[in-house]
């Protein structure tokens, strides 16, 4: 098992299996983006190894995102290589954090492939809301992904990022929605990472302290000893039954029980992802195979900070992570 130098077991991998996404959320990226080329992405049997390898070091839990994972060529190859794994029990799960644009035409094959669940970003029910947040995307695409995936079987949690100004007065109406359709839901600070053209997350940044106060006046907030293999912090909404998660990096880090680390598309691993300090697996494993690869893993969880510190304000002119959030998936 990995364990970093505060004693916190590291089962827990994202990989971002491709930067490019066919939307361009106002919070994670400009509207023009240079992606890069497909030459210097690691291959999808590169991937696979680094995922075996992690596994053999004790990883339990392998997320893919992206960019939108859903849109690299092929990745059902990996996916159904990485299912198989979950179905013989080597990992707990295999989980896809996905816009929904692909959902009605992939959903049955995740569900065949031993995907059994998916975290879906969806910041509101407003379709001029949805264009206005996304810049590129089609909201009914989205929602009918969704139903197809669930009736494929697989359980579906909401992401949502509040933004002040633009979906704080639905939220409420969000967690009605998704008690309906049996979706648990996660409420997500927006975070300073990369530059978003002309976009300004001081203006952006609503609290969630703030949020879960206004929904307590509109629902019945119990805590919940539920834990997820991620950072969020539950409570059960009493009127639909649903799990819902309050995820804080800024007025409330989650670093103390960090099991997690990040994997760009290009190999680099990320220690923490409020930090940019990172260890290229890719050079490793070309230049040394998996011995060499796993020296370099043990080196780079060695490194792994204690938390983070995200600050936004306006008298910040740059992100004090300077990579976009399509580079490691959040």
């Amino acid at each position: 098992m990995l364990t970093d130098p505060f004693g916190r077991q590291i089962d827990y991998i994202r990989i971002s299996v491709t930067d490019r996404c066919d939307f361009r959320c106002v919070y994670c990226m400009a509207e023009e983006m240079t992606f890069l080329p497909k030459s210097e992405l690691l291959t999808l049997e590169e991937l696979e190894i680094v995922c075996r390898t992690f596994m053999e070091m004790g990883t339990r839990k392998i997320r893919l995102t992206g960019g939108e994972p859903l849109v690299r060529r092929n990745i059902m190859q990996l996916i159904r290589a990485l299912g198989a794994e979950a179905k013989a029990g080597a990992l707990d799960e295999v989980t896809i954090t996905t816009n929904g644009s692909q959902l009605t035409k992939m959903a049955q094959q995740l569900a065949e492939a031993g995907v059994t669940r998916l975290n879906v970003s969806l910041d509101t029910l407003d379709a001029d809301k949805f264009t206005l947040i996304t810049r590129w995307g089609k909201l009914q695409t989205v929602l009918d992904g969704m139903a197809t995936a669930q009736d494929a079987g697989l359980a579906i949690k909401v992401n949502v990022v509040a933004l002040k100004g633009v979906n704080e007065d639905e939220l409420g109406d969000m967690v009605r929605w998704c008690g309906h359709h049996g979706y648990d839901m996660t409420i997500i600070e927006v975070m300073p990472m990369g530059d978003i053209g002309n976009e300004t997350r001081v203006d952006q940044y609503l609290p969630v302290s703030v949020v879960r106060s206004r929904l307590a006046q509109e629902f019945t907030l119990t805590d919940s000893p539920y834990q997820s293999a991620g950072p969020a912090r539950y409570v059960t909404v009493e009127e639909t039954g649903q799990r819902l998660g309050f995820i804080t990096p800024m007025t409330h880090n989650f670093c103390e029980s960090c099991n997690r680390v990040r994997m760009t598309c290009t190999g680099q691993l990320y220690m923490c992802l409020g930090q940019d300090d990172n260890a290229s697996l890719s050079t490793a494993l070309r230049a040394g195979g998996v011995p060499a690869l796993k020296d370099a893993i043990i080196e780079a969880i060695a490194r792994k900070p204690k938390g983070h510190d995200f600050m936004i304000s306006r008298r910040q002119t740059s992100a004090p992570v300077g990579r976009h959030m399509n580079v490691t998936g959040g």
